[in-house]
């Protein structure tokens, strides 16, 4: 069953695709990541300015935002692979099965 499902002509774009979105949520993911620690590392002084008053820093805004763009950007492919590739995928099985 498995070489039906490989022969299947719409298996392979699905599956490139799919890698495709994942590659690149990744390298928007790490972007971002290294981005905040390369401002860490290199403008200390701005991440550490505090936001109006208080003593909330632009530092923290930034930390807490790279957390929550990691969490949607993981919500964003778990919904379109669920959404989109899964049930791709499910009919190619299927097909194959019969």
């Amino acid at each position: 069953m498995i070489e039906k499902v490989k022969r299947d002509p719409e298996f392979y774009p699905v599956v490139r695709r799919r890698a495709r979105l994942a590659w690149v949520l990744s390298a928007m993911t790490l972007a971002v990541y290294f981005g905040f620690i390369l401002l860490v590392a290199f403008a200390p002084g701005l991440l550490g300015r505090p936001i109006g008053d208080g003593t909330m820093t632009i530092g923290i805004v930034a930390g807490v935002g790279t957390i929550i763009l990691a969490v949607a950007l993981t919500g964003f492919y778990v919904r379109r692979a669920n959404s989109d590739f899964d049930a791709k995928i499910d009919g190619i099985v299927a097909r194959a099965a019969s």
